[in-house]
């Protein structure tokens, strides 16, 4: 697949990162910043927080964030470079704008890896506690292994972390196969019996419920759009990484949904769920145990600690480290950043201080009671913050700046996805509001020493001939 030569020379970079992934490999890496089994880690908090309705909160959240891939498509076409919303915001509406967008995703991508190494190495401390010899590794221990190897990993290059990320996604994809079968040859022998209410309960509905719990069920579908920081290391550009990035939400989607309904219809107590909720985050394989016996629950909980602990955390960290770094060679952050390696062409900079913000962070919200469910929400309203901004980001650039004519495209779609969002963020955990806010006005108070300082946010060629485009009329 051929990619212009002159993509990024006409924004006033020069193509530092390796162009070797394809949209196999950007899919996979979507899936796999997923999780497809991601659900198996919250099912019992999404389930509890919805009234039952865990099915209806996946939807809800698959159905917002299918208008927020439409709006980075829009925006990776237009400008196919590394950074994300930091660049689209920016070069959409402009450089302040884009900085408090990278901000408040940045919130988002330096928590991420926090919490997957630290939910995957609580969950595999709790699941050898059997065994001897692994019994007694604690859990930071299995924290900083995970970090070492990812870290390992993606310093040795991009082709080297889509291989491995490959053979993991193909590990997941087969535990969830085993699930999915055991579980109908289970309730088509009795042991559950087929219902609505995962989708819809009349006597547990209300919208505040249910918008609540979609804040956390969003949390299984950040990742899609950590496809959009490879887009200088695509062989199509934007156009493949806009079309990867819909792939991969659509299918996550439906392996959400397809695994959160059997678990619902095999839950053994599911009122007592509802109102005590799942402390020790063991439904989902209780449901597991009800489907097909111990060895099934046991194989449900090994793969999502392996999963979030390794693939999973080590696509986050290529994410923030892309990040960094296009911010880094646009000045708005320390310049060392922007290194990349000469001979495995990555941000190796950015990707050590990843790994040593993430370990620091780990280890302290490991000594936090509340550390999991508080970097949860504080991740979520992040993403959602810059997914917001995103959205405005292509009304402001295509109606205002390009006078586009596709009102469809460029006003409706975004606004609607703008709308649903803002309604999950008011629902939102109310400690991460707060929190979620102060880290959005520090970023602001950034911006204003930045300017005090005689340092304007400026990106690199705000008005490039985009000769590649189609005209903005004609796009759908």
């Amino acid at each position: 697949m051929s990619y212009p030569v002159n993509e990024l020379q006409q924004f006033g970079y020069q193509q530092e990162l390796r162009r070797v992934l394809r949209f196999r490999d950007l899919l996979a890496y979507g899936l796999i910043f997923m999780v497809p089994i991601a659900p198996m880690a919250i099912y019992g908090a999404v389930f509890s927080a919805s009234g039952g309705m865990v099915v209806m909160a996946y939807a809800i959240g698959m159905v917002a964030l299918v208008f927020t891939a439409f709006s980075y498509s829009r925006m990776v076409n237009a400008f196919p470079l590394s950074g994300s919303v930091y660049n689209y915001v920016g070069r959409g509406i402009g450089a302040p704008f884009g900085f408090v967008a990278g901000w408040a995703i940045m919130l988002d991508y330096i928590l991420v890896p926090s919490l997957l190494y630290l939910v995957a190495s609580v969950a595999i401390h709790a699941s050898v506690a059997t065994v001897p010899i692994l019994s007694a590794v604690p859990v930071w221990a299995w924290l900083v292994a995970f970090v070492l190897a990812n870290t390992i990993i993606n310093t040795l290059g991009i082709k080297m972390t889509a291989r491995f990320t490959w053979f993991m996604l193909l590990g997941e994809l087969a535990v969830l196969g085993i699930f999915i079968g055991v579980g109908v040859w289970a309730v088509l022998s009795g042991k559950g019996h087929w219902t609505w209410e995962p989708l819809y309960n009349p006597h547990t509905f209300t919208l505040s419920i249910v918008l609540a719990a979609t804040a956390v069920a969003v949390l299984s579908f950040l990742g899609f759009d950590g496809i959009s920081m490879l887009a200088e290391e695509s062989r199509g550009g934007g156009k493949l990484v806009g079309r990867a990035m819909a792939g991969a939400l659509l299918l996550a989607g439906v392996l959400f949904i397809a695994q959160t309904w059997l678990a619902a219809i095999l839950t053994p107590d599911p009122q007592a769920l509802i109102a005590n909720g799942d402390p020790g985050g063991t439904a989902f394989y209780d449901a597991a145990q009800v489907a097909g016996g111990h060895w099934l629950a046991t194989l449900c909980a090994v793969a999502t600690a392996i999963a979030w602990g390794l693939p999973d955390s080590m696509v986050a960290q290529v994410a923030i480290s892309r990040l960094l770094y296009a911010m880094a060679r646009d000045k708005q952050l320390p310049s060392f950043l922007a290194k990349v390696s000469r001979k495995h062409n990555v941000p190796r900079n950015a990707i050590m201080l990843v790994a040593a913000v993430s370990l620091a962070l780990g280890l302290y919200m490991n000594s936090r009671a509340d550390g999991i469910s508080l970097l949860s929400s504080l991740i979520n309203f992040g993403a959602l913050t810059a997914f917001l901004l995103l959205h405005l980001s292509v009304i402001v650039y295509y109606m205002f700046r390009r006078r586009s004519r596709n009102l469809f495209a460029h006003l409706v779609m975004p606004a609607i996805g703008a709308t649903i969002l803002g309604f999950v963020i008011w629902n939102a955990n109310v400690a991460a509001q707060k929190l979620g806010f102060v880290w959005i006005g520090l970023g602001i108070l950034v911006l204003i020493i930045m300017y005090a300082a005689g340092r304007r946010p400026r990106l690199s060629g705000m008005e490039p001939a985009q000769p590649h485009l189609t005209p903005v009329h004609e796009a759908v």
